[in-house]
């Protein structure tokens, strides 16, 4: 894995680190000097290592403000000390004033302190040279294994996520990942000032088909049905499977004659052919629809929206089932014609 280092530095500062971090083949490297510049990068695209230029005005700054971020706590933090009059009070005070810099360094959000070497030509000084690069070396490969923890978390997470959200028996989106998204599709839809639409369908006397049947036998028809319904429709429709027999679409950027026509699309198909559950049995049935779009006194969460759909569906079910009733003035009935209503 490529790993990426941000340099909170200037130009100097990035000649005076290991010729292995400027490898282009191991290392992506972005140098930025100024504070706001470096907060705005992290914020977009966070690195897997810093390495802060002590000396630098808001370097420190930098590492406190990090420490404070608890979604890039990942992110590992080298503050590398390059002050010259630091460098002689560590040559006069010794070992224990170093310690208590290092921790100081390591509370305010450092997660590594490392003396930078200044240019003697002695071969003690190129020994501490060749010491401190490995040092630094080190961390980053510290550095590295943290965020490939975090990354291998992330994917974790997401594929719990993924299981927690999904309807185990159609593969379609269960309730409670309707209850996430739709309120983020309302939120959308009114910021840019596009329609939305919602239908809720409901099996006509799925209850006939276990009773008759089992419910392996009704299972694998809900699995056929799903099938169906994802195979006829469009690219930015959303299907959820609200609970037994019951499904809800959302439609984004689709207005409410829009939406009737795709509940009617959705009826007549589900009608007009039988779902074959395998060679010696296929099964007929029909499906009732409410359709609705959202009103500007529609609540955030959907509540109001879906209860409105859910009043066409039960209307639809009164008056005969294998039907539409939504936002406009007609039923249709596939079985039959348009036909007056009040809405």
């Amino acid at each position: 894995m490529n790993i990426s280092i941000l340099v909170f530095g200037g130009d100097h500062f990035l000649t005076t680190l290991p010729d292995q971090i400027r490898d282009a083949s191991a290392f992506s490297v972005e140098v930025i000097g100024n504070l706001n510049q470096a907060v705005s990068h992290i914020q977009i695209t966070p690195p897997d290592v810093i390495v802060v230029q002590a000396s630098l005005d808001d370097g420190m700054e930098l590492c406190r403000w990090l420490k404070e971020q608890t979604k890039l706590s990942w992110i590992y933090c080298i503050l590398l000390e390059d002050r010259p009059q630091l460098h002689a009070l560590r040559s006069q005070c010794g070992k224990e004033w170093e310690l208590e810099m290092t921790c100081a360094a390591l509370r305010l959000g450092a997660d590594a302190y490392i003396w930078s070497v200044q240019t003697r030509d002695d071969a003690s000084g190129q020994n501490e040279k060749t010491a401190n690069e490995q040092l630094l070396l080190a961390h980053l490969t510290v550095g590295l294994r943290k965020a490939q923890k975090y990354r291998d978390l992330l994917r974790t997470n997401d594929l719990l996520s993924t299981i927690a959200l999904a309807d185990s028996l159609t593969e379609l989106n269960n309730r409670r990942a309707l209850e996430w998204d739709l309120p983020k599709q309302i939120q959308k839809a009114r910021s840019h000032g596009t329609p939305l639409s919602l239908i809720i369908l409901d099996v006509d006397y799925f209850k006939k088909v276990n009773d008759s049947h089992g419910h392996l036998i009704g299972d694998r028809l809900l699995q056929l049905l799903c099938h169906r319904l994802r195979h006829n429709l469009r690219f930015g429709d959303t299907a959820f499977r609200y609970g037994g027999e019951e499904f809800v679409i959302v439609l984004s950027n689709t207005t409410c004659d829009e939406a009737l026509l795709v509940a009617r699309r959705l009826n007549r198909v589900v009608s007009e052919q039988a779902f074959a559950i395998n060679t010696k049995l296929a099964i007929n049935i029909t499906i009732s629809l409410g359709a609705t779009c959202l009103r500007p006194e529609d609540d955030v969460k959907g509540t109001s929206l879906l209860n409105r759909a859910d009043q066409y569906l039960l209307q639809a079910k009164a008056t005969g089932r294998n039907r539409v009733i939504g936002c406009g003035s007609y039923v249709f009935h596939h079985a039959s014609h348009l036909q007056a209503v009040s809405s």
